[in-house]
C-alpha cells in the first residue's frame, strides 16, 4: 500500500513537472516566434538588395549680392549739433540760408542736394561719407555763434572820423543802393555813420555804425566798383552814358547783358537803373547771343537738369535764365554757368526779378 500510494505520488510529480516544462515550452516557443517575427533573419540564399544613390539635389540659384548703401551720418528729420555745424558750413558757400536751425529739414535738404549735383555726388538730399568729407574740405569749423546766429560785431576797418579815399568808394557804394544822398565826400561824418547802421540793420549785421568786414562784404557783393567820376560827384558826359549799351537795349525795357564786362544792366528807355557783375556758360554750354525776350520766371526754381536752385530766374532762351547763383557768390569767376548768366548779388537780383515783367527785351553781346 504504502509502495502504491508513493509510485502515485512519483507519478504526479513528473505530470506537475511535465506540465510546468510544457508550459515553460510554449511560452519559450511564443517569445521565440515573436522575437523571430521583429527581426526575421536574412535568408543566405537571397542576394542583398542594393541601396539606390540618392538624388543629387538641385542646386539653389545663387542670389546676386546685393550692394548696400551706407547708413547716412546725416538725413531728414535729424537735428542737434552736427546738424547746425552741417547747415552753418552750406552757409558758409552760399548753399544755405536762412538762420541756423540745426533742424534737418526741407530747406536744409535741399542745400545738399544742390551741394551734391554741383560736385558729382549721387544727389540723395542725405549726408553721406563723401558728401561730408567734400563739404569739410571745402570750408572751415563754424564758431559757436555762427552755429547759434549770434551777430558779434568784428574789428572796424572804417570808422567815424576817418578819411581818405576809402571813405569816398564806401558812401559812393552806399550811394548806389540809396543808403547815402549828397555829395560823396572824404570824410567819415554823422551821415556816413547814419547810412552805415540802416544798412547793417536792414541785412541784419551787428549794428555799430562802423564798418566791419561782414558790412564791408555785403556791400562790395551788392554794389560795383565806383567810377572816378563817381567818387568826386562828376557827371558823365552824355555821350559816354551808356556808350558800350547795345542800340537793341534802347528802347523800353531792357536787360542788356554784355559778355565783354562781365555785366548785366537793366534799362528803362535807355538809362541804366541797375547793374550787376554777372558770369556766362563754359566753352561746352555757351550763353546763347542775340535778342531774346523774358518768357516766363520762377521765383524759387531749381533746375530739373542739374537739380540745383536757380533762385529768381528770369528765363529768356529755352532753359537758359539770368538767376540769383550762389555758387558765383562764393566762388567768383573760379567756375561757370551752364549756360546761364548767373547773378551773385543775391538782394539786388531779387529786387529786380520783382522789376523784370514777361516780355522784357533781353539782349546777349559783346560790346
Amino acid at each position: 500500500m504504502v509502495t502504491l500510494v508513493g509510485a502515485l505520488g512519483a507519478l504526479g510529480y513528473v505530470a506537475y513537472g511535465a506540465e510546468l516544462t510544457f508550459d515553460d515550452s510554449r511560452a519559450a516557443g511564443t517569445a521565440s516566434r515573436t522575437s523571430h517575427q521583429a527581426q526575421p533573419p536574412a535568408s543566405p540564399s537571397a542576394p542583398r538588395a542594393r541601396a539606390e544613390p540618392s538624388p543629387s539635389p538641385t542646386p539653389t540659384p545663387t542670389a546676386e549680392p546685393v550692394a548696400l548703401r551706407p547708413k547716412p551720418l546725416l538725413k531728414p528729420g535729424d537735428s542737434g549739433p552736427k546738424v547746425r555745424e552741417l547747415q552753418s558750413r552750406l552757409d558758409q558757400i552760399e548753399w544755405y540760408q536762412p538762420d541756423i536751425s540745426g533742424d534737418y529739414d526741407g530747406v536744409t535738404r535741399a542745400a545738399v542736394r544742390g551741394f551734391q549735383g554741383k560736385r558729382g555726388l549721387p544727389t540723395t538730399g542725405q549726408v553721406d561719407q563723401r558728401t561730408w568729407d567734400r563739404l569739410l574740405a571745402m570750408t572751415r569749423m563754424p564758431t559757436h555763434n555762427e552755429m547759434h546766429n549770434i551777430l558779434v560785431p568784428g574789428p572796424t576797418i572804417i570808422g567815424p572820423d576817418d578819411q581818405g579815399l576809402e571813405v569816398r568808394e564806401l558812401q559812393a557804394r552806399l550811394k548806389q543802393i540809396a543808403w547815402f544822398y549828397g555829395d560823396v565826400t572824404p570824410h567819415y561824418g554823422d551821415e556816413t555813420t547814419e547810412a552805415v547802421e540802416g544798412f547793417q540793420a536792414k541785412r541784419e549785421i551787428p549794428v555799430t555804425g562802423e564798418v566791419d568786414q561782414r558790412t564791408w562784404d555785403r556791400l562790395v557783393e551788392m554794389t560795383y566798383a565806383p567810377s572816378d567820376d563817381e567818387l568826386h560827384n562828376r557827371e558823365p558826359a552824355p555821350s559816354d552814358e551808356g556808350a558800350a549799351l547795345d542800340p537793341r537795349c534802347l528802347d523800353g525795357e531792357a536787360l542788356c547783358i554784355d559778355k565783354s564786362t562781365n555785366s548785366l544792366r537793366y534799362v528803362v528807355d535807355g538809362e541804366v537803373q541797375m547793374q550787376f557783375d554777372v558770369r556766362f556758360g563754359s566753352e561746352l554750354t555757351p550763353t546763347r547771343e542775340g535778342e531774346f525776350e523774358v518768357e516766363w520766371k520762377s521765383e524759387d526754381h531749381v533746375s530739373s537738369l542739374y537739380d540745383t536752385p536757380m533762385p529768381f530766374a528770369m528765363f529768356f532762351s529755352g532753359g537758359q535764365a539770368v538767376h540769383y547763383s550762389p555758387d558765383f557768390a562764393a566762388n567768383g569767376y573760379n567756375g561757370a554757368s551752364h549756360g546761364c548768366v548767373n547773378v551773385r548779388d543775391y538782394e539786388g537780383v531779387a529786387a529786380l526779378f520783382d522789376l523784370v515783367e514777361v516780355g522784357d527785351t533781353v539782349v546777349v553781346y559783346w560790346s
